[in-house]
Protein backbone atom coordinates (compact mmCIF):
# COMPACT_ATOMS: atom_id res chain seq x y z
CA UNK A 1 0.00 0.00 0.00
CA UNK A 2 2.52 2.60 -1.12
CA UNK A 3 1.70 6.06 0.13
CA UNK A 4 -0.70 4.92 2.84
CA UNK A 5 -0.05 6.29 6.31
CA UNK A 6 -2.95 4.79 8.29
CA UNK A 7 -4.13 6.61 11.37
CA UNK A 8 -6.73 5.93 14.00
CA UNK A 9 -9.62 8.32 13.53
CA UNK A 10 -11.65 8.76 16.70
CA UNK A 11 -15.38 8.20 16.22
CA UNK A 12 -16.56 9.32 19.65
CA UNK A 13 -16.75 13.00 18.70
CA UNK A 14 -19.16 12.55 15.80
CA UNK A 15 -22.77 11.52 15.34
CA UNK A 16 -23.82 9.09 12.64
CA UNK A 17 -24.65 10.99 9.46
CA UNK A 18 -23.51 14.38 10.82
CA UNK A 19 -20.34 16.35 10.03
CA UNK A 20 -17.60 15.49 12.57
CA UNK A 21 -17.08 18.36 14.96
CA UNK A 22 -14.11 20.47 13.89
CA UNK A 23 -13.65 18.39 10.74
CA UNK A 24 -11.32 19.87 8.15
CA UNK A 25 -11.49 17.90 4.86
CA UNK A 26 -7.97 19.06 3.98
CA UNK A 27 -6.37 17.76 7.17
CA UNK A 28 -5.89 14.16 8.37
CA UNK A 29 -7.80 13.49 11.58
CA UNK A 30 -5.47 11.67 13.96
CA UNK A 31 -6.46 9.97 17.20
CA UNK A 32 -4.59 7.89 19.72
CA UNK A 33 -2.70 5.04 17.98
CA UNK A 34 -3.06 1.52 19.23
CA UNK A 35 -0.01 -0.49 20.16
CA UNK A 36 -0.10 -2.92 17.26
CA UNK A 37 -2.62 -1.95 14.56
CA UNK A 38 -3.33 1.41 12.96
CA UNK A 39 -6.67 1.70 11.18
CA UNK A 40 -7.88 4.08 8.52
CA UNK A 41 -10.96 4.16 6.30
CA UNK A 42 -10.25 5.83 2.97
CA UNK A 43 -13.16 7.26 0.99
CA UNK A 44 -13.16 6.28 -2.67
CA UNK A 45 -13.55 9.97 -3.49
CA UNK A 46 -13.25 13.19 -1.52
CA UNK A 47 -16.68 14.11 -2.89
CA UNK A 48 -20.02 12.39 -3.56
CA UNK A 49 -22.99 13.72 -5.50
CA UNK A 50 -25.68 15.34 -3.38
CA UNK A 51 -29.34 15.24 -4.30
CA UNK A 52 -29.22 11.89 -6.13
CA UNK A 53 -28.72 8.19 -5.51
CA UNK A 54 -25.01 7.38 -5.87
CA UNK A 55 -22.46 4.66 -5.12
CA UNK A 56 -18.85 4.70 -3.99
CA UNK A 57 -16.35 2.72 -1.96
CA UNK A 58 -14.73 2.74 1.44
CA UNK A 59 -11.34 1.09 1.88
CA UNK A 60 -10.46 -0.06 5.38
CA UNK A 61 -6.70 -0.34 5.85
CA UNK A 62 -5.32 -2.23 8.87
CA UNK A 63 -1.60 -1.67 9.14
CA UNK A 64 0.75 -3.32 11.62
CA UNK A 65 4.00 -1.85 12.84
CA UNK A 66 7.20 -3.08 11.24
CA UNK A 67 8.94 -3.05 14.59
CA UNK A 68 9.63 -6.14 16.67
CA UNK A 69 7.82 -5.80 20.00
CA UNK A 70 9.71 -8.21 22.26
CA UNK A 71 9.89 -11.94 21.55
CA UNK A 72 7.66 -13.53 18.97
CA UNK A 73 4.52 -15.29 20.13
CA UNK A 74 5.01 -19.02 20.79
CA UNK A 75 3.42 -21.44 18.32
CA UNK A 76 0.94 -24.25 18.78
CA UNK A 77 1.38 -26.22 15.53
CA UNK A 78 -0.02 -29.51 14.30
CA UNK A 79 1.45 -31.12 11.20
CA UNK A 80 -1.40 -33.04 9.54
CA UNK A 81 0.17 -35.19 6.83
CA UNK A 82 -1.39 -37.32 4.11
CA UNK A 83 0.45 -40.65 3.95
CA UNK A 84 -1.83 -42.36 1.42
CA UNK A 85 -0.35 -44.61 -1.23
CA UNK A 86 0.10 -41.84 -3.77
CA UNK A 87 2.70 -40.21 -1.47
CA UNK A 88 5.09 -43.14 -1.89
CA UNK A 89 8.64 -42.46 -2.99
CA UNK A 90 9.96 -38.96 -3.60
CA UNK A 91 6.91 -37.10 -2.18
CA UNK A 92 7.21 -38.83 1.19
CA UNK A 93 10.96 -38.23 1.24
CA UNK A 94 10.42 -34.48 0.82
CA UNK A 95 7.55 -34.48 3.33
CA UNK A 96 9.91 -35.87 5.96
CA UNK A 97 12.51 -33.26 5.05
CA UNK A 98 9.89 -30.48 5.30
CA UNK A 99 8.67 -31.69 8.69
CA UNK A 100 12.26 -31.87 9.95
CA UNK A 101 12.74 -28.25 8.85
CA UNK A 102 9.72 -27.29 10.96
CA UNK A 103 11.17 -29.06 13.99
CA UNK A 104 14.50 -27.26 13.55
CA UNK A 105 12.77 -23.86 13.44
CA UNK A 106 10.78 -24.35 16.65
CA UNK A 107 11.92 -23.31 20.12
CA UNK A 108 11.43 -25.07 23.48
CA UNK A 109 8.42 -22.92 24.30
CA UNK A 110 6.62 -23.94 21.09
CA UNK A 111 4.11 -26.80 21.05
CA UNK A 112 4.06 -29.36 18.24
CA UNK A 113 1.80 -32.29 17.44
CA UNK A 114 1.85 -34.60 14.41
CA UNK A 115 -1.17 -36.37 12.89
CA UNK A 116 -0.89 -38.65 9.85
CA UNK A 117 -3.74 -40.08 7.84
CA UNK A 118 -4.54 -42.57 5.13
CA UNK A 119 -7.63 -44.77 5.60
CA UNK A 120 -6.80 -44.73 9.30
CA UNK A 121 -5.77 -41.72 11.35
CA UNK A 122 -2.80 -41.89 13.73
CA UNK A 123 -1.56 -39.36 16.24
CA UNK A 124 2.14 -39.78 15.61
CA UNK A 125 2.99 -37.34 18.39
CA UNK A 126 0.51 -35.73 20.82
CA UNK A 127 0.81 -32.01 21.50
CA UNK A 128 3.95 -31.30 23.52
CA UNK A 129 6.75 -28.79 23.83
CA UNK A 130 9.68 -29.28 21.43
CA UNK A 131 12.38 -30.29 23.90
CA UNK A 132 13.99 -33.30 22.21
CA UNK A 133 14.22 -32.54 18.50
CA UNK A 134 16.14 -35.74 17.69
CA UNK A 135 13.34 -37.88 19.11
CA UNK A 136 10.69 -35.93 17.18
CA UNK A 137 12.64 -36.39 13.94
CA UNK A 138 12.96 -40.11 14.61
CA UNK A 139 9.15 -40.34 14.71
CA UNK A 140 8.89 -38.41 11.43
CA UNK A 141 11.55 -40.44 9.63
CA UNK A 142 9.74 -43.71 10.41
CA UNK A 143 6.67 -42.62 8.44
CA UNK A 144 5.39 -45.16 5.90
CA UNK A 145 2.69 -44.79 3.24
CA UNK A 146 -0.70 -46.50 3.55
CA UNK A 147 -3.85 -46.76 1.42
CA UNK A 148 -6.75 -44.34 0.81
CA UNK A 149 -7.22 -40.71 1.90
CA UNK A 150 -9.34 -39.98 5.00
CA UNK A 151 -8.72 -36.24 4.93
CA UNK A 152 -11.64 -35.15 7.09
CA UNK A 153 -10.90 -37.38 10.08
CA UNK A 154 -7.21 -36.54 9.87
CA UNK A 155 -8.00 -32.82 9.86
CA UNK A 156 -10.39 -33.12 12.81
CA UNK A 157 -7.83 -35.11 14.79
CA UNK A 158 -5.30 -32.35 14.14
CA UNK A 159 -7.76 -29.68 15.29
CA UNK A 160 -8.34 -31.66 18.49
CA UNK A 161 -4.61 -31.67 19.18
CA UNK A 162 -4.51 -27.89 18.79
CA UNK A 163 -7.62 -27.41 20.95
CA UNK A 164 -6.36 -29.70 23.70
CA UNK A 165 -3.67 -27.23 24.76
CA UNK A 166 -5.38 -23.92 23.92
CA UNK A 167 -6.86 -23.36 27.42
CA UNK A 168 -3.34 -23.58 28.87
CA UNK A 169 -1.76 -21.55 26.03
CA UNK A 170 -3.91 -18.44 25.48
CA UNK A 171 -1.07 -16.33 24.04
CA UNK A 172 -0.04 -18.87 21.41
CA UNK A 173 -0.52 -18.65 17.64
CA UNK A 174 -2.37 -21.87 16.77
CA UNK A 175 -2.38 -23.44 13.33
CA UNK A 176 -2.95 -26.78 11.62
CA UNK A 177 -0.72 -27.38 8.59
CA UNK A 178 -2.73 -29.76 6.39
CA UNK A 179 -0.89 -31.39 3.47
CA UNK A 180 -2.57 -33.69 0.96
CA UNK A 181 -2.05 -34.77 -2.64
CA UNK A 182 -5.48 -36.24 -3.32
CA UNK A 183 -9.26 -36.15 -3.05
CA UNK A 184 -10.90 -37.50 0.11
CA UNK A 185 -11.61 -41.16 -0.65
CA UNK A 186 -12.54 -42.34 2.85
CA UNK A 187 -14.49 -40.80 5.73
CA UNK A 188 -16.60 -37.68 5.21
CA UNK A 189 -16.35 -36.40 1.62
CA UNK A 190 -19.21 -33.90 1.32
CA UNK A 191 -17.91 -30.39 0.62
CA UNK A 192 -20.65 -28.49 2.50
CA UNK A 193 -20.34 -30.67 5.60
CA UNK A 194 -16.56 -30.28 5.69
CA UNK A 195 -16.91 -26.49 5.32
CA UNK A 196 -19.38 -26.39 8.21
CA UNK A 197 -16.96 -28.27 10.46
CA UNK A 198 -14.08 -26.00 9.44
CA UNK A 199 -16.19 -22.94 10.29
CA UNK A 200 -16.87 -24.37 13.74
CA UNK A 201 -13.15 -24.90 14.27
CA UNK A 202 -12.52 -21.28 13.34
CA UNK A 203 -15.05 -20.21 15.97
CA UNK A 204 -13.00 -22.19 18.50
CA UNK A 205 -9.85 -20.32 17.45
CA UNK A 206 -8.31 -23.01 15.21
CA UNK A 207 -7.05 -21.94 11.76
CA UNK A 208 -5.93 -24.34 9.04
CA UNK A 209 -3.29 -23.72 6.40
CA UNK A 210 -4.06 -25.93 3.40
CA UNK A 211 -1.13 -27.21 1.35
CA UNK A 212 -2.21 -28.94 -1.84
CA UNK A 213 0.51 -30.99 -3.48
CA UNK A 214 0.66 -32.28 -7.06
CA UNK A 215 -2.11 -32.40 -9.63
CA UNK A 216 -4.78 -34.63 -8.09
CA UNK A 217 -5.99 -32.85 -4.95
CA UNK A 218 -9.29 -30.93 -4.80
CA UNK A 219 -8.25 -27.28 -5.08
CA UNK A 220 -11.71 -25.89 -4.26
CA UNK A 221 -11.86 -27.97 -1.10
CA UNK A 222 -8.39 -26.94 0.05
CA UNK A 223 -8.88 -23.26 -0.74
CA UNK A 224 -12.28 -23.41 0.97
CA UNK A 225 -10.74 -24.92 4.11
CA UNK A 226 -8.15 -22.13 4.24
CA UNK A 227 -10.70 -19.39 3.53
CA UNK A 228 -13.26 -20.56 6.10
CA UNK A 229 -10.67 -21.03 8.84
CA UNK A 230 -8.53 -17.95 8.20
CA UNK A 231 -5.42 -19.90 7.23
CA UNK A 232 -3.22 -19.74 4.14
CA UNK A 233 -3.44 -21.76 0.93
CA UNK A 234 -0.55 -23.08 -1.16
CA UNK A 235 -0.39 -25.00 -4.42
CA UNK A 236 2.84 -27.03 -4.42
CA UNK A 237 3.59 -28.34 -7.90
CA UNK A 238 6.74 -30.43 -7.22
CA UNK A 239 7.93 -32.55 -4.28
CA UNK A 240 11.21 -30.64 -3.94
CA UNK A 241 9.24 -27.43 -3.18
CA UNK A 242 7.67 -28.91 -0.03
CA UNK A 243 10.47 -27.93 2.41
CA UNK A 244 10.57 -24.34 1.12
CA UNK A 245 6.81 -23.86 1.42
CA UNK A 246 6.75 -25.28 4.97
CA UNK A 247 9.60 -22.95 5.91
CA UNK A 248 7.81 -19.95 4.40
CA UNK A 249 4.59 -20.73 6.26
CA UNK A 250 6.35 -21.15 9.58
CA UNK A 251 8.21 -17.87 9.13
CA UNK A 252 4.86 -16.20 8.44
CA UNK A 253 3.38 -17.62 11.64
CA UNK A 254 6.37 -16.39 13.62
CA UNK A 255 5.66 -12.78 12.63
CA UNK A 256 1.94 -12.67 13.48
CA UNK A 257 1.17 -9.70 15.74
CA UNK A 258 -2.66 -9.64 15.66
CA UNK A 259 -5.07 -12.56 15.56
CA UNK A 260 -8.86 -13.06 15.73
CA UNK A 261 -9.27 -9.80 13.80
CA UNK A 262 -12.87 -8.64 13.31
CA UNK A 263 -14.01 -5.54 11.42
CA UNK A 264 -17.41 -4.01 12.19
CA UNK A 265 -18.86 -1.45 9.80
CA UNK A 266 -21.73 0.67 11.17
CA UNK A 267 -23.50 2.61 8.42
CA UNK A 268 -25.39 5.87 8.67
CA UNK A 269 -29.17 5.51 8.27
CA UNK A 270 -29.15 6.84 4.68
CA UNK A 271 -26.30 4.53 3.56
CA UNK A 272 -26.96 1.06 2.12
CA UNK A 273 -24.54 -1.84 1.95
CA UNK A 274 -23.79 -3.31 -1.48
CA UNK A 275 -20.88 -5.74 -1.06
CA UNK A 276 -17.48 -6.42 0.41
CA UNK A 277 -15.14 -7.66 -2.28
CA UNK A 278 -13.71 -11.14 -1.83
CA UNK A 279 -15.19 -11.71 1.65
CA UNK A 280 -18.55 -13.11 2.75
CA UNK A 281 -19.73 -10.72 5.48
CA UNK A 282 -21.99 -11.34 8.45
CA UNK A 283 -24.93 -8.94 8.31
CA UNK A 284 -26.41 -8.58 11.79
CA UNK A 285 -28.70 -5.72 10.64
CA UNK A 286 -29.07 -3.64 7.46
CA UNK A 287 -26.71 -1.06 8.98
CA UNK A 288 -24.16 -3.31 10.72
CA UNK A 289 -21.73 -5.39 8.65
CA UNK A 290 -19.05 -7.62 10.16
CA UNK A 291 -16.16 -9.51 8.58
CA UNK A 292 -13.39 -11.69 9.97
CA UNK A 293 -9.87 -10.95 8.76
CA UNK A 294 -6.92 -13.40 8.64
CA UNK A 295 -4.12 -12.96 11.17
CA UNK A 296 -1.89 -9.98 10.48
CA UNK A 297 1.90 -10.26 10.35
CA UNK A 298 4.40 -7.65 11.44
CA UNK A 299 5.05 -4.94 8.84
CA UNK A 300 2.08 -5.84 6.61
CA UNK A 301 -1.38 -4.46 5.91
CA UNK A 302 -4.79 -5.98 5.31
CA UNK A 303 -7.39 -4.21 3.23
CA UNK A 304 -11.19 -4.52 3.20
CA UNK A 305 -13.01 -2.88 0.29
CA UNK A 306 -16.72 -2.10 0.73
CA UNK A 307 -19.13 -0.82 -1.89
CA UNK A 308 -21.77 1.53 -0.47
CA UNK A 309 -24.86 3.24 -1.82
CA UNK A 310 -25.83 6.74 -0.68
CA UNK A 311 -29.43 7.92 -0.79
CA UNK A 312 -30.23 11.52 -1.75
CA UNK A 313 -28.42 13.76 0.71
CA UNK A 314 -27.93 17.49 1.34
CA UNK A 315 -24.63 19.23 0.72
CA UNK A 316 -21.91 19.14 3.38
CA UNK A 317 -19.34 16.89 5.05
CA UNK A 318 -20.82 13.73 6.55
CA UNK A 319 -19.65 10.49 8.08
CA UNK A 320 -21.09 7.59 6.06
CA UNK A 321 -19.69 4.78 8.20
CA UNK A 322 -17.97 4.14 11.50
CA UNK A 323 -15.40 1.34 11.57
CA UNK A 324 -14.50 -0.66 14.68
CA UNK A 325 -11.68 -3.20 14.60
CA UNK A 326 -11.30 -5.74 17.40
CA UNK A 327 -8.27 -8.01 17.62
CA UNK A 328 -6.08 -10.00 19.99
CA UNK A 329 -2.77 -8.21 20.45
CA UNK A 330 -0.06 -10.88 20.50
CA UNK A 331 2.49 -8.63 22.21
CA UNK A 332 0.45 -8.15 25.38
CA UNK A 333 -2.05 -11.03 25.05
CA UNK A 334 -5.17 -8.91 25.38
CA UNK A 335 -8.06 -7.75 23.21
CA UNK A 336 -7.66 -4.31 21.66
CA UNK A 337 -9.98 -2.05 19.64
CA UNK A 338 -9.35 0.67 17.09
CA UNK A 339 -11.74 3.03 15.33
CA UNK A 340 -11.97 5.05 12.15
CA UNK A 341 -14.51 7.15 10.22
CA UNK A 342 -15.31 7.09 6.53
CA UNK A 343 -16.22 10.64 5.50
CA UNK A 344 -17.45 12.16 2.23
CA UNK A 345 -18.24 15.73 1.25
CA UNK A 346 -21.53 15.88 -0.68
CA UNK A 347 -21.64 18.37 -3.54
CA UNK A 348 -23.83 19.14 -6.57
CA UNK A 349 -20.70 19.71 -8.66
CA UNK A 350 -20.07 16.60 -10.78
CA UNK A 351 -16.72 17.94 -11.97
CA UNK A 352 -15.44 17.90 -8.37
CA UNK A 353 -16.41 14.24 -8.08
CA UNK A 354 -14.74 13.32 -11.36
CA UNK A 355 -11.50 15.09 -10.38
CA UNK A 356 -11.07 13.64 -6.87
CA UNK A 357 -11.03 9.82 -7.19
CA UNK A 358 -8.73 8.38 -4.52
CA UNK A 359 -5.90 6.60 -6.33
CA UNK A 360 -5.26 4.05 -3.55
CA UNK A 361 -8.92 3.03 -3.36
CA UNK A 362 -9.08 2.86 -7.16
CA UNK A 363 -6.03 0.59 -7.14
CA UNK A 364 -7.72 -1.78 -4.67
CA UNK A 365 -10.87 -1.77 -6.78
CA UNK A 366 -8.83 -2.83 -9.80
CA UNK A 367 -7.28 -5.66 -7.79
CA UNK A 368 -10.77 -6.81 -6.71
CA UNK A 369 -11.94 -6.70 -10.31
CA UNK A 370 -8.90 -8.75 -11.36
CA UNK A 371 -9.97 -11.43 -8.88
CA UNK A 372 -13.48 -11.41 -10.31
CA UNK A 373 -12.04 -11.66 -13.84
CA UNK A 374 -10.07 -14.74 -12.83
CA UNK A 375 -13.19 -16.35 -11.37
CA UNK A 376 -15.12 -15.72 -14.58
CA UNK A 377 -12.23 -17.10 -16.65
CA UNK A 378 -12.09 -20.26 -14.56
CA UNK A 379 -15.87 -20.82 -14.80
CA UNK A 380 -15.75 -20.20 -18.55
CA UNK A 381 -13.09 -22.88 -18.91
CA UNK A 382 -15.03 -25.35 -16.77
CA UNK A 383 -18.24 -24.87 -18.72
CA UNK A 384 -16.34 -24.83 -22.03
CA UNK A 385 -17.80 -21.41 -22.82
CA UNK A 386 -14.21 -20.22 -23.20
CA UNK A 387 -11.80 -21.81 -25.64
CA UNK A 388 -8.12 -22.09 -24.73
CA UNK A 389 -7.49 -19.04 -26.91
CA UNK A 390 -10.28 -17.12 -25.21
CA UNK A 391 -8.99 -18.07 -21.76
CA UNK A 392 -5.51 -16.95 -22.74
CA UNK A 393 -6.90 -13.57 -23.83
CA UNK A 394 -8.76 -13.14 -20.53
CA UNK A 395 -5.70 -14.09 -18.50
CA UNK A 396 -3.65 -11.56 -20.44
CA UNK A 397 -6.20 -8.83 -19.60
CA UNK A 398 -6.06 -9.77 -15.92
CA UNK A 399 -2.28 -9.79 -16.01
CA UNK A 400 -2.30 -6.22 -17.34
CA UNK A 401 -4.63 -5.09 -14.54
CA UNK A 402 -2.44 -6.69 -11.89
CA UNK A 403 0.71 -5.25 -13.40
CA UNK A 404 -0.78 -1.74 -13.33
CA UNK A 405 -1.91 -2.33 -9.74
CA UNK A 406 1.62 -3.27 -8.66
CA UNK A 407 0.80 -6.90 -7.78
CA UNK A 408 4.03 -8.44 -9.09
CA UNK A 409 3.63 -11.71 -7.18
CA UNK A 410 0.20 -12.36 -8.67
CA UNK A 411 1.46 -11.34 -12.12
CA UNK A 412 3.93 -14.22 -11.86
CA UNK A 413 1.11 -16.58 -10.87
CA UNK A 414 -0.96 -15.53 -13.88
CA UNK A 415 2.13 -16.06 -16.05
CA UNK A 416 2.36 -19.58 -14.62
CA UNK A 417 -1.31 -20.18 -15.43
CA UNK A 418 -0.79 -19.03 -19.03
CA UNK A 419 2.22 -21.31 -19.39
CA UNK A 420 0.21 -24.23 -18.01
CA UNK A 421 -2.60 -23.44 -20.47
CA UNK A 422 -0.15 -23.47 -23.39
CA UNK A 423 1.18 -26.90 -22.50
CA UNK A 424 -2.20 -28.36 -21.52
CA UNK A 425 -1.42 -28.45 -17.79
CA UNK A 426 -3.55 -27.79 -14.71
CA UNK A 427 -4.56 -24.12 -14.85
CA UNK A 428 -7.26 -24.07 -12.17
CA UNK A 429 -5.00 -24.78 -9.22
CA UNK A 430 -2.85 -21.76 -10.04
CA UNK A 431 -5.87 -19.53 -10.70
CA UNK A 432 -7.60 -20.49 -7.46
CA UNK A 433 -4.41 -19.77 -5.54
CA UNK A 434 -4.17 -16.33 -7.16
CA UNK A 435 -7.83 -15.53 -6.40
CA UNK A 436 -7.32 -16.58 -2.79
CA UNK A 437 -4.27 -14.35 -2.39
CA UNK A 438 -5.99 -11.33 -3.94
CA UNK A 439 -9.14 -11.75 -1.84
CA UNK A 440 -7.16 -11.90 1.39
CA UNK A 441 -6.17 -8.26 0.97
CA UNK A 442 -2.66 -8.80 2.28
CA UNK A 443 -0.30 -6.01 1.28
CA UNK A 444 3.38 -5.42 2.07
Amino acid sequence: MGGVAPTVIGGSRTQMGMPPQGFDPNRTQVGMPTQTLEVECLAGNKYAMSGELTRDHGLIVLKSSGQQLGRRAPLNICLCIDRSGSMEGEPMMYVKQACNYVVDMLEPNDILSIVVFEEQVDVLMPARRVLNKTLVKDHINRLQVGNTTNLYDGMMAACMQISSVMPQAPGYVSRVLLLTDGEPTAGLKDFASIMQQVTEQKQRGVSITALGFGGEYNEELMAGIARRSGGNYYYIQRPDLLPEVFRRELETLMTIVAKNVKVRLQLSKWVNFRQIYGIQPQISSPRVIEVEIPDIERGTSRTVLAELEFEKHPQGVFRVAKVEVQYDDISNNRTERAYSDCVFEFTPDRSQVMANIHSIVQNELEIAQASQNLQRTMMGMRTQQLTAMGAMSELQKTRTILMQAGQSGQVQEVDAAMQALQRGGDVEKTIIGTIYTLDQGRRQ
